[in-house]
């Protein structure tokens, strides 16, 4: 092959990626503009927190949204870096059915990982790839009021159901909703801690999935986006299910398909639809641009669990 056909071979093979690169900017198009003004609220924790590339796509993808029109809110986790700053610290820390048992000396270390690094380094991301964001924790602006969380667990042996004290752990109360617009309304994107404020003063840990749809459902938001670490909703064949409706994911649940740590998050999803979502979509967070390609693309990336 002599350089001016190889040279030639390049230019094809450069043009039908810009080919290809336009036709699905035309394809997006349609939906730009059925969304431009919404809001989505995208849950953004798992193991694609740790991965700095994902996390360079995640932010280049918020600040996508925003410069289309759409105004997204980010509502994160931090359970690995959490757990790895109680182990440096050499504090305890122990599960009840996947919430954290959060003492006195385990809120302060929660609040400083959670509102602190992992925060302030999201934001940062998110202004690196030309966005403007803002961090705030549920307490700022009295954002995220909580009630204190308790389970019971029954005793198989005696029948006796005991409640179990997980300590300063919370479930989202009361979200202020102007709080978030006000800052929407200033052009910034809000990047949100799940932290949370008592009645009494108190500081609440509140697990990310539970505050992001807490927080969807008081800004009546378009989408919930769920980033988790599984493609979404599977069958017990382990297959994708693309669509489903609140009442089959409820069924889901009661005939055992759904199992283990999804059971909460498809939970969360229903009471944010029947909230006033008009859906929400758990996606795996650790395919490039997820988000896109569930928003722009008519095939989606993950579970829509929705009004059918």
């Amino acid at each position: 092959m002599t350089a001016a056909t190889a040279a030639s071979s390049s230019l094809a093979a450069s043009r039908e990626e810009w080919l290809g690169k336009a036709l699905t900017l035309s394809e997006a198009l349609p939906y730009m503009r059925r969304y431009a003004g919404q809001t989505f609220v995208v849950k953004y924790g798992g193991h694609a927190m740790g991965d700095e590339r994902l996390g360079e796509m995640f932010a280049r993808d918020i600040v996508l949204l925003k410069q289309v029109g759409i105004n997204p809110i980010v509502v994160h986790g931090g359970g690995p870096q959490i757990g790895q700053m109680l182990d440096r610290l050499k504090i305890k820390s122990e599960f009840i059915d996947g919430l954290r048992v959060t003492d006195k000396e385990t809120v302060e270390i929660v609040e400083m990982v959670l509102s602190g690094s992992i925060n302030k380094q999201l934001v940062q991301l998110i202004n690196d790839q030309g966005g403007q964001a803002i961090g705030l924790s549920g307490k700022d602006g009295n954002l995220i009021e909580a009630r204190k969380v308790l389970r019971t667990k029954r005793d198989p042996d005696s029948n006796i159901e005991r409640v179990l004290d997980l300590g300063f752990v919370g479930d989202p109360f009361n979200v202020n909703p102007g709080m978030i617009r006000r800052i929407q309304d200033a052009g910034l994107i809000p990047v949100i801690a799940p932290i949370g404020f008592g009645p009494h003063g108190e500081t609440f840990n509140i697990n990310a999935d539970t505050a992001a749809g807490a927080v969807a459902a008081a800004m009546n938001a378009k989408r919930l986006l769920l980033l988790t670490d599984v493609a979404g909703v599977l069958t017990k064949d382990k297959a994708l299910i693309p669509e489903l409706s609140v009442e089959q994911a409820k069924t889901l649940i009661a005939d055992g398909t759904a199992s283990g740590g999804m059971i909460p998050k498809i939970e969360t999803c229903i009471q944010a639809v029947e909230k006033g979502v008009d859906a929400a979509v758990i996606l795996d967070g650790r395919v490039p641009h997820a988000i896109l390609m569930e928003i722009f693309t008519e095939g989606g990336a993950g579970t829509l669990i929705g009004h059918k």
